[in-house]
């Protein structure tokens, strides 16, 4: 692409005020306020965002959640959920219109996670993209239970999950790069029939999904993580990242769709009413 593009550090936030940002920084995109955004975060407290599309009820165990003082929030893009909790999270805006962006979903994921790529090379990781041979109806509520189309996999298991959506004239794609995973916790926080499937769900779960220090032989943290991921996305996108400190006209926008992200009638839109 050989241009540049905004690098944001936004560090650690709420899941409402995460997906604030994301929307915010979408609409600024859109006006034409601000040129393509790359966007590192994390979470605090760790969190459930679940898919636009996707029931709460029946697939997430809200007791637990609650329990173990983990807030749940609804996404703009698809999929299914993901537990947010000791991982880095990316967000990339850019115009459909862009000259470099495809027009399928697909064929976008193929070049925006070209920087997945180089970012755990640099990190001295090979992963490659999946290339599912066919989808497989899976009733799992659980993203990293199994890689979509050009999500990055490390010998055959799952390293990183994205998704993506386009309004407004602009694509946001946001992803999962987990550092560790908290298997047990993780399992607890989604409903299975009962405990003989939940066991089957964890054992399977070991053979299809890794975080990043599962693969180093010594851990790396969250900024050495940081530092090699911006530099994959300079590389695998051709783009240079210049830092950006949002302004306050931004932040207020933020702050106005956060009550939104917080709100029960958006992250129960689809079970009706909250129920």
């Amino acid at each position: 692409m050989n241009e540049t593009w905004l690098y944001i550090d936004s560090g650690s936030g709420t899941p409402a005020f995460n997906m604030a940002m994301d929307e915010a920084l979408l609409n600024w995109h859109s006006r034409g306020d601000i040129p393509p955004v790359l966007r590192f975060y994390s979470w605090s407290p760790a969190g459930i965002s679940v898919g636009f599309f996707q029931k709460v009820k029946d697939n997430i165990d809200i007791e637990n959640a609650e329990k173990y003082g983990i807030p749940l929030v609804r996404r703009q893009t698809g999929g299914k959920a993901v537990f947010h909790d000791q991982e880095l999270t990316y967000s990339i805006l850019i115009s459909e219109a862009h000259p470099v962006m495809p027009k399928t979903v697909k064929e976008a994921y193929l070049i925006l996670s070209k920087g997945l790529i180089e970012g755990y090379r640099f990190l001295g990781v090979e992963a490659e993209l999946a290339h599912p041979v066919r989808k497989r109806l899976s009733r799992s509520a659980v993203c990293f239970e199994e890689p979509s189309w050009y999500e990055l996999t490390v010998k055959g298991k799952k390293a990183a999950g994205s998704a993506q959506t386009r309004k407004k004239g602009v694509i946001l794609q946001h992803g999962s790069i987990p550092l560790n995973m908290d298997e047990r916790k993780l399992f607890e926080l989604f409903v299975y029939p009962d405990e003989c499937m939940k066991e089957k769900a964890r054992t399977a779960f070991r053979t299809k999904a890794v975080a990043i220090n599962d693969l180093l032989p010594k851990p790396a943290n969250l900024e050495e993580v940081k530092t090699a991921f911006r530099a994959g996305f300079e590389k695998g996108l051709g783009i240079r990242l210049k830092a950006f400190e949002p302004p306050n006209e931004l932040l207020s926008e933020v702050y106005e769709l956060e009550k939104k992200y917080a709100s029960e009638e958006w992250n129960y839109i689809r079970e009706g009413k909250g129920e």
